[in-house]
C-alpha cells in the first residue's frame, strides 16, 4: 500500500523516460505563465586540461550552424527566452524559462545550441575568461578560497581552481573543447525536468523530437575517483596591500545521500550558516569582537562534501580566531545541542527549502540536479523528512566523526 506522500507525489508530478533513455520529470503547476525546462548532462571524466569545461559552457552560446552569436542572442531576446548553459563540477546544465506560448521556439533554439554549436569564437572567449579570472583574483577572499580548494582536493578534478585555469588555458585548443563536449554529449547520464502549466500531451512530442533524439543517456560511465584528505595541510599567502586577514578552515566530509548528510545540513546552520543567531557569529563577532565577517558553509559534490569555516579579521587576531574555531568545534563535538537550537535549525532549513522552490525554474533545476547525480527526483523531499528526524545525539556523533585532525587551513594576510 502506498503512503500518502507517495500518492500525493504521483498526483502532481509524473516521472517517465524518453525513447533515448533520458529519465524526465514533468510537474504541472497550474496558472503559471512561464514554462521552465532544465536538462543536465553528467561529467563522467576529469578534464584533460583545466579550463576546457569552462570554455565548453561559454562557447555553447557563441554561435551555431544556423545563427552566429549575435543572431542567437537576438532570437532569445525577441522571444524573451532566458536561456543559459552552465558548468558545475559534476554536470553541464542547459536551462530556459519562456512564456507558455513560446515553448516551441525555446525548445527549437535549445536543440540548435546542443546539436549544432560551432565554437567559432574560441579565442575571444578564452581572452574573456582570462580577464574575468584575473579580476576575480584581485579579491583576497577569492585567493584564500582558491588556495583552499586547490589544497583540499590536491591532484583531483575538484581542485581545478581559478589559478589552475589561468596556468593551463593558453595550452587549450579549439579541438580540445570540441572533443570534450562530444564526450560529454555521447557518454553522459542525462536528466530532464519540465515545470509549468502546459499540458504534458502538448509539449512531449516536441521534447521527443529534440531532446529525445540526443545520444542515449548512459548510467555506468563515471570515471572520476573519490578524493581523499589524508593529513592536515596549511597554505599561506602574503599580500602587501591588505589591511585584514582571511582565514578558512575546512574538512572533507560526507556528501549527498550519505548517512550523515541530514545532520551536516543542521550542523552548518547551527555553526555559521544562519547569520546573527549562529554560534560562530555570536561567539566570535558579538562576544569577542574578532570578525568583520564569520560564517560556515557546506559544499557538496557527487563524490565528497566540504565543510568550512571562514572569517575576515584583523591580522593580529589570526591565532585568536583559529583558537575560536577550535573552541566552537570542540563544543559541538562534546556537548549535545539543545532541543530548542535543534528545532530552530530544522525550521531554518525548511524555510529555506520553501524559498528556493518558489519558481518553476528553481523546481526544474532542483529535480534535474538530483536526477543527474543519481539521487532520484524525490531526493529533496526525502531529505526534508530526514532532517526533521535528526536527533541531538546524531548531531554529536556526526561532529565527532567529521571534525577530525585531517583538515585544511588557508590564510591570506598582509
Amino acid at each position: 500500500m502506498q503512503s500518502g506522500k507517495e500518492r500525493e507525489f504521483k498526483m502532481t508530478k509524473e516521472i517517465s523516460t524518453l525513447k533515448n533513455n533520458i529519465e524526465y520529470i514533468y510537474r504541472k503547476n497550474d496558472n503559471t505563465p512561464r514554462m521552465a525546462l532544465c536538462l543536465n548532462l553528467s561529467i563522467n571524466n576529469a578534464e584533460k586540461t583545466t579550463g576546457i569545461y569552462s570554455l565548453v559552457a561559454r562557447l555553447l552560446l557563441q554561435g551555431t550552424e544556423k545563427y552566429n552569436s549575435e543572431q542567437l542572442a537576438n532570437e532569445f531576446e525577441k522571444y524573451a527566452i532566458d536561456f543559459s548553459s552552465d558548468l558545475f563540477p559534476n554536470y553541464l546544465r542547459f536551462k530556459f524559462v519562456c512564456l507558455n506560448e513560446d515553448f516551441s521556439k525555446a525548445i527549437e533554439l535549445m536543440d540548435e545550441v546542443i546539436k549544432n554549436s560551432t565554437f567559432e569564437e574560441f579565442e575571444k572567449e578564452k581572452g574573456k575568461i582570462i580577464g574575468e579570472i584575473t579580476a576575480e583574483l584581485d579579491s583576497p577572499r577569492a585567493i584564500a578560497l582558491d588556495a583552499y580548494g586547490k589544497t583540499m582536493f590536491e591532484n583531483h578534478y575538484y581542485g581545478n581552481t581559478l589559478t589552475k585555469t589561468l596556468e593551463c588555458i593558453d595550452s587549450i585548443t579549439k579541438e580540445d573543447v570540441i572533443e570534450a563536449y562530444n564526450q560529454i554529449l555521447n557518454d553522459s547520464r542525462k536528466s530532464l525536468a519540465i515545470v509549468g502549466s502546459l499540458n504534458k500531451e502538448e509539449i512531449l512530442p516536441q521534447i521527443e523530437q529534440t531532446i529525445g533524439t540526443l545520444p542515449a543517456s548512459q548510467n555506468n560511465n563515471f570515471n572520476i575517483e573519490k578524493p581523499e584528505l589524508t593529513a592536515k595541510k596549511e597554505v599561506e599567502n602574503i599580500r602587501a596591500d591588505l589591511n585584514q586577514s582571511h582565514i578558512i578552515k575546512g574538512w572533507m566530509v560526507p556528501t549527498y545521500g550519505e548517512e550523515d548528510y541530514p545532520a551536516l545540513i543542521l550542523l552548518n546552520i547551527i555553526l555559521g550558516a544562519c547569520g546573527l543567531s549562529s554560534r560562530l557569529f555570536q561567539e566570535l563577532r558579538d562576544k569577542k569582537g574578532l570578525a568583520y565577517v564569520v560564517r560556515s558553509s557546506y559544499e557538496t559534490f557527487k563524490l565528497a562534501g566540504n565543510f568550512m569555516i571562514y572569517i575576515a579579521t584583523e591580522p593580529k587576531n589570526i591565532e585568536v580566531s583559529l583558537n575560536g574555531f577550535n573552541e566552537e568545534i570542540e563544543k559541538i563535538k562534546t556537548i549535545p545541542v539543545s532541543e530548542e537550537e535543534l528545532n530552530n535549525a530544522k525550521n531554518n532549513f525548511i524555510g529555506k527549502c520553501a524559498f528556493i522552490e518558489e519558481t518553476n525554474l528553481q523546481q526544474a533545476c532542483s529535480y534535474a540536479k538530483h536526477g543527474v547525480l543519481g539521487l532520484g527526483f524525490t531526493f529533496y523531499n526525502d531529505v526534508k523528512e530526514q532532517v526533521k528526524k535528526v536527533t541531538s545525539e546524531q548531531i554529536l556523533k556526526c561532529a565527532q566523526k567529521c571534525f577530525s585532525d585531517k583538515y585544511v587551513i588557508s590564510i591570506i594576510k598582509p
